[in-house]
């Protein structure tokens, strides 16, 4: 701890500057968007990086760029474009939730990213923590961030007990947080917090002996790291079932369903769970082995089974809601994270024939 006659801001000051410098020789400073840290940049790294590590997020970050660069090319296109590239990421709200707050960028703030944390706050999936990071990322303002690396960390340094995700855990979070923002060198001050919580207090073991915090770490004085941040509490998930249904013609196009625009997989394509009447000509199926997909909250089990069906049918595709896909020249479209590992495995050889 720093000594008891440092005043309450000589001590902020002594915390940020510890991680700055800290940043300065052993952050992260070769990571894609913090080449170029424009807001949009930012932004879109930032959902990327909820509840997903760096290391898968780079190559889809790169992909993202690549076709949509700016907010327009965003707004511009058609979602199962953008779900297409997010397919494999997960948690495919954020998507949609990017998607949407492009096109609302453009119609309401004439393209450009809202630079205050009120407006930012306003526009779909952007959280109080997304939006402290587009301001002190990309404009150097200062303004606090509280993702699971952050919290870790102050959770740890600061004794806060509790998990995060309690009301009153995390206003003391917000509170500690929002106190030791610096006025100088945000962008560096804030990536190292983030560096810090990522690289070295890590989950378990975190590197202590490493940690510029370490003199101050109150949970490291008391012996008690691996106490914080405290855990949430357990339970046992429920599991779902669902049949789903590998419909196949004789070239091997697989036909899928578009799913609504919310809930589980919204506006993802996946297997049907419900034979459509206009497959008449079917096939008596073949039993695939079950797969199991776990969820945040639930796990979900799918019994599939395998029909071939005869060539026909094209004029379901132009309702928006079916899709014949091949395997062999896949569409653009956002898929089911089981559907889109069934079909790789359907794409081997000595999978392809119809059952």
């Amino acid at each position: 701890m720093p000594p008891a006659t440092d005043s309450p801001a000589a001590a902020i000051r002594g915390f940020a500057a510890a991680v700055i410098d800290w940043h300065k020789s052993n952050g992260r400073h070769d990571l894609p968007w913090q080449q170029h840290p424009s807001p949009y940049r930012v932004w879109v790294s930032e959902i990327m990086l909820q509840q997903t590590r760096v290391t898968t997020v780079i190559p889809y970050f790169l992909r993202f760029m690549e076709r949509f660069p700016d907010v327009a090319t965003l707004a511009a296109a058609d979602i199962d474009q953008v779900l297409h590239l997010w397919t494999g990421l997960g948690y495919y709200a954020r998507a949609r939730n990017l998607h949407k707050a492009a096109q609302c960028i453009v119609e309401h703030h004439q393209g450009r990213i809202p630079d205050n944390l009120e407006a930012l706050q306003q526009l779909s999936g952007i959280g109080r923590s997304t939006a402290g990071a587009i301001l002190a990322l990309a404009h150097g303002r200062p303004a606090a961030i509280l993702d699971g690396n952050v919290k870790r960390v102050l959770a740890r340094c600061f004794a806060i007990a509790g998990f995060p995700g309690h009301g009153k855990t995390a206003a003391a979070l917000w509170a500690k947080a929002e106190s030791l923002v610096p006025r100088r060198e945000v962008a560096a001050y804030t990536q190292g917090m983030m560096d810090l919580g990522a690289t070295v207090c890590t989950r378990k073991p975190p590197a202590c002996g490493q940690c510029p915090l370490s003199p101050r770490c109150l949970a490291r004085k008391q012996g008690q790291v691996e106490r914080y941040p405290g855990r949430k509490p357990g339970r046992a998930l429920p599991v779902r079932r669902v049949v789903m249904h590998i419909l196949q013609d004789e070239s091997g196009r697989v036909l899928l369903e578009k799913r609504p625009p919310t809930g589980v997989w919204g506006s993802l394509y996946s297997l049907p769970e419900a034979l459509p009447e206009f497959c008449t000509a079917i096939e008596a199926p073949g039993k695939l082995p079950p797969i199991r997909h776990s969820f945040t909250h639930f796990h979900l089990d799918i019994s599939l089974l395998r029909y071939g069906v005869r060539r026909g049918h094209d004029a379901v595709a132009d309702s928006g809601r079916w899709l014949w896909y091949s395997i062999a020249a896949p569409a653009e479209v956002g898929l089911a994270a089981p559907v889109s590992k069934l079909l790789a495995s359907l794409a081997k050889p000595g999978n392809q024939e119809r059952s």
